[in-house]
């Protein structure tokens, strides 16, 4: 069967999201930039941040580890924003080319409950979603196939009802073991002909 709704990504699907953009302005070389993200600011430390930890919990236990570089880590809260930088066209025109098409769409991420709502104020796309799951919110992440099942309980649908669309490969992957239809996003152009190919535009 066709999936018959869509449920987005947030991050590098809908909206743009690097730290570099933030953290290359804070670290001009690019050198030291790229260190501090990998020793510092890493992802596995910002992780738990999208299960529910605090900003202000996780930014104080890496600024005592690293006392050095307390302003830059508490710049990950504070500047959060900055790391963004605008809406992917192609993803904004889809939403609202089903949107018109009357399909249904919700959304799925790994985001902290802290940064949900500036999130969704960065495009007007967002506002097309029927709802919306959080990992911070709900104590649970992609890749753990407990978010796609209360996904699908949340709204009401089976994972075949599905087509998830996400930049990364094992959340994926895990959403295509659980019976959704998958989009890897990787290239805006090839967004709209996934979904026309489906039946969904």
């Amino acid at each position: 069967m066709a999936p018959r709704a869509v449920v987005w990504d947030f991050g590098n699907v809908i909206v743009r999201w690097n730290p570099r953009t933030l953290y290359s302005k804070i670290f001009p070389d690019p050198v030291v930039c790229d260190r501090f993200l990998a020793d510092v600011c890493t992802m596995a430390w910002h992780a738990p941040t999208d299960c529910g930890v605090t900003f202000a919990d996780n930014c104080a236990a890496l600024s005592a580890r690293h006392p050095d570089h307390e302003a830059a880590i508490w710049a990950w809260r504070r500047r959060w924003d900055e790391m963004f930088s605008g809406a992917i066209p192609e993803t904004e025109a889809a939403i609202e080319a089903l949107h018109a098409c009357g399909v249904p769409q919700y959304g799925l991420s790994n985001i902290s409950h802290e940064t949900l709502d500036s999130t969704l104020a960065m495009s007007p796309a967002f506002g097309r979603l029927a709802g919306v799951i959080a990992s911070g919110v709900e104590g649970l992440m992609k890749p753990d196939p407990a978010i796609y099942h209360l996904t699908c309980e949340r709204f009401g649908l089976a994972p075949g009802d599905l087509l998830f669309v996400d930049d990364s490969a094992r959340n994926i992957a895990a959403a295509q073991a659980v019976g959704f239809d998958v989009h890897h996003f990787t290239d805006p152009a090839a967004l709209r002909p996934a979904l026309a190919a489906r039946g969904l535009l």
